[in-house]
């Protein structure tokens, strides 16, 4: 059975603000509706790797579920960078950028995304990894790239689909999509289960 059909008589909704993740849903051919979750990402000092995008998913997955009916189903995601053992979230400022570009230049590190999938009575978590390696980065690539694209919303500081990708990034090891912001292979697999 495709997933198309398989959903036919559900509502899925998307609980994310992404534009990126907004278009990897449509692309894979699902009809959704947006859902605002207004939720501090925050999390315990003592998570390491995987587990921090699985509770910020599974915190926004809780968010949204007292809002959903019978034939409704939430996804939420989050997406962390993971380098040198710590997690690099979404930049406060250019200098933040400067320094986590800088931490990942000449280095390989990974991307977590974790997606939980909802329903009234039902949350089912999973999450993806993808190693990604930098070339070393310039002082004057790094500049550029944070002045022309702003990369004050994405984990890491870096935008793999963005001109940093483009001549950064030297080899990917796992789901691109991934990086991108939802692992959209594994989405499909863990809906036509769920």
């Amino acid at each position: 059975m495709l997933l198309h059909q398989k959903l036919k008589h559900i509502k899925v909704i998307l609980g994310s603000k992404s534009p990126r993740r907004q278009a990897l849903l449509k692309d894979l051919g699902i009809n959704f509706t947006i859902m605002q979750l207004d939720v501090d990402e925050i999390f315990p000092e003592v998570l390491k790797r995987e587990a921090i995008p699985l509770y910020l998913s599974k915190l926004k997955a809780s968010a949204g579920q007292s809002q959903l009916s019978e034939n409704e189903l939430l996804i939420t995601a989050d997406t962390i960078v993971w380098a040198n053992n710590s997690a690099l979230n979404k930049p406060a400022d250019q200098q933040e950028a400067k320094n986590m570009l800088n931490k990942l230049s000449g280095k390989t590190h990974e991307v977590i995304t974790a997606v939980s999938l909802v329903k009234q009575h039902k949350i089912h978590s999973f999450y993806s990894v993808t190693e990604v390696t930098f070339k070393s980065l310039s002082e004057e690539e790094i500049d550029y790239y944070i002045s022309e694209y702003k990369p004050f919303d994405k984990a890491g500081a870096y935008g793999i689909q963005e001109w940093i990708g483009y001549v950064g990034v030297e080899t990917i090891n796992g789901s691109y999509f991934n990086v991108v912001g939802l692992p959209v292979n594994d989405l499909y697999k863990e809906l036509l289960a769920f």
